[in-house]
């Protein structure tokens, strides 16, 4: 048995001896490699011990990331609505953009001429007028043939006097006197129209039982009462003041606005900054942030979208109830498309820069297409600085400082970019791709100057230091 135990001993030592005999060749024979450039060693690690999946809380993670996303892409649409009532219910500048500029158009000019003409005629009583010219004839002893002839002239006088005081009205509604008394009319009208919304009621601007949205004319009925005085239509200066209106807007949705003003402002001003909560903390939360990124920015786009076809589609249902109730259309629509003007741009806006943001992140993303493209990139500035050092041109300090600070100089442009959008006053889709393409541009040139470190700061060590393989 001892034989056996000391054989046994005496083969393990060999087996031993043996296999660190081949470690030494081995070493050597990489030594041998490094010293004539044959490629860096290898070293061999034990392999680290196998850990216990995770998938249920990777599972957990990916589902609230989209439920987040889906919600803030839910609600974009609507934070959208919301924030473009709130402005246009507060801030009496953006009324005035949004009514202002149709005071120039050609078809609410003839619609609200007709309105003046019509308002007028109605205080204008030719039969009356005609009956005392006829009395004064009779009184100085013209025939009866010639008074029943005048009264015959009827018709005409008033088809006369009517297609008078129109041309006035079309010459008022197209002079800068106009363009001036219904800014000015619509911008002090604004504040009343706060007031409407509270319940307080409202002298210039109203909304009616059934959702009329009008504005007072007293003011421009004023102004043509001059004109046709000046004109020679000396009864017109015994119109009296005239409570007339014309109709902006007529829908039942602003009598709901009105009962819940106190709603809307909240909602217009919180709900958007919830909406891009719930989005960026899906993006947090997500395992893979630069792909949640994606979607989410590719959600907001969609959801403009979706935004834009319900308008449409309002449009359509709002023209088609009128249809039988106004007498101008085509006004209308031009209203309603005006009215609208500031929410269609809010939409694009938001929708640009969500393809922005998930272009953006997709370039950062690691997809292999995304990481083709930046190392590609990489190799052509690297040929530019090379092109240029060759020829005397170099960044210098400078150049290096970039180098060693890159991550932190991009951090800072596209901080700066987002700070541009944030408080920009009016965002435009034109605002989110110019700082787009801006901040890209300042990035390229970053890119382009930033010098990588020396090579006598990362070379490679002497071969003596170099690690060897272990077992």
């Amino acid at each position: 048995m001892s034989g056996t135990t000391e054989g046994a001993g005496a083969s393990g030592q060999i087996d031993a001896a043996a296999r660190l005999a081949a470690l030494e060749r081995e070493n050597a024979e990489l030594r041998a490699r490094l010293a004539a450039g044959g490629g860096p060693p290898v070293v061999v690690t034990a392999a680290p011990p196998p850990t216990a999946p995770r998938e249920p809380r990777h599972r957990g993670r990916a589902a609230a990331a989209v439920v987040l996303v889906v919600l803030g892409a839910l609600l974009a649409p609507v934070a959208v609505i919301a924030a473009w009532a709130e402005r246009t219910l507060t801030d009496t500048d953006r009324y005035v953009a949004t009514i202002g500029p149709l005071a120039a158009d050609p078809t609410v000019q003839a619609a609200v001429a007709g309105r003046l003409t019509t308002v007028v005629m109605d205080q204008i009583d030719v039969d009356a007028v005609l009956g005392t010219v006829v009395d004064g004839l009779e009184e100085r002893g013209v025939g009866p043939r010639a008074t029943e002839a005048l009264t015959q002239l009827e018709g005409p006088l008033t088809s006369g006097v009517e297609s008078f005081v129109r041309r006035a009205a079309d010459n008022v509604v197209t002079s800068d006197a106009f363009t001036d008394a219904w800014v000015q009319a619509n911008r002090v009208a604004h504040q009343q129209l706060v007031a409407t919304m509270e319940g307080e009621g409202g002298e210039l601007l109203q909304i009616g039982e059934d959702g009329q949205l009008t504005i007072q004319l007293s003011g421009m009925i004023a102004l043509l009462k001059e004109r046709l005085v000046e004109r020679g239509l000396g009864v017109a200066a015994r119109i009296p003041e005239v409570n007339a209106t014309f109709t902006l807007m007529e829908t039942s949705q602003l009598v709901q606005v009105q009962n819940r003003y106190a709603q809307v402002v909240a909602l217009g001003t919180w709900l958007p900054w919830i909406a891009l909560g719930l989005l960026a903390a899906g993006v947090l939360v997500a395992r893979h942030k630069l792909r949640t990124l994606v979607v989410a920015g590719l959600a907001l786009a969609a959801g403009m979208v979706v935004l834009a076809i319900g308008l449409a589609i309002a449009r359509g249902l709002y023209l088609n109830a009128l249809s039988d109730v106004v007498l101008r259309l085509d006004a209308a629509e031009i209203l309603f498309d005006q009215t609208l003007s500031f929410l269609r741009v809010t939409l694009r806006t938001v929708g640009v820069l969500g393809l922005v943001v998930a272009l953006v992140a997709y370039l950062a993303g690691g997809s292999a297409s995304a990481r083709a493209l930046r190392a590609g990139t990489v190799r052509g500035f690297a040929r530019l600085r090379e092109y240029g050092e060759g020829r005397g041109v170099s960044t210098g300090p400078v150049g290096e400082w970039l180098g060693r600070y890159r991550t932190a100089a991009r951090v800072a442009v596209i901080g700066v970019a987002a700070l541009v959008l944030l408080l920009a006053k009016s965002p435009s889709p034109g605002l989110v791709v110019g700082t787009a393409v801006v901040a890209g541009l300042v990035i390229a040139v970053l890119e382009l100057v930033a010098r990588p470190p020396r090579p006598e700061d990362t070379g490679p060590r002497d071969a003596a230091d170099a690690p060897v393989a272990t077992s």
